[in-house]
């Protein structure tokens, strides 16, 4: 018998860090990113939630600190994304308002 190891889809951002991230983030207050490493690519993802009537992921190796900065805004009842194309124009991420192009450090991707 097969096992779904598939994860959630949130229905908001706000619901998708209340559930994934905060209790991370309780468990252990060092984390800087979702997967608990420090540096280097990954191929997994954190979780799903939908935006704007699209479902987005959360790449594991997004950094803590940036999912925080959008939670904040959100809380303040302020829409903190902007949808973009990927470099090579074949998908759509979501970036931080405000934020600089490079480093982001926030990698959200249209599922």
């Amino acid at each position: 018998m097969a096992t779904d190891n598939s994860k959630p889809v949130y229905p908001d951002f706000a619901a998708f860090y209340k559930e994934v991230v905060q209790p991370l983030k309780e468990a252990n207050h060092a984390l800087v990113r979702l997967d608990g490493k420090l540096k280097g690519n990954t191929r997994s993802f954190a979780g799903y939630f939908l935006y704007e009537g699209k479902k987005w992921k959360v790449a594991a190796d997004t950094h803590i600190s940036k999912l925080d900065l959008a939670f904040g805004e959100i809380s303040k009842g302020n829409d903190p994304f902007v949808v973009k194309p990927t470099r090579d124009h074949a998908g759509e991420t979501l970036s931080i308002k405000g934020q600089p192009v490079r480093d982001t450090r926030f990698y959200v991707y249209n599922a």
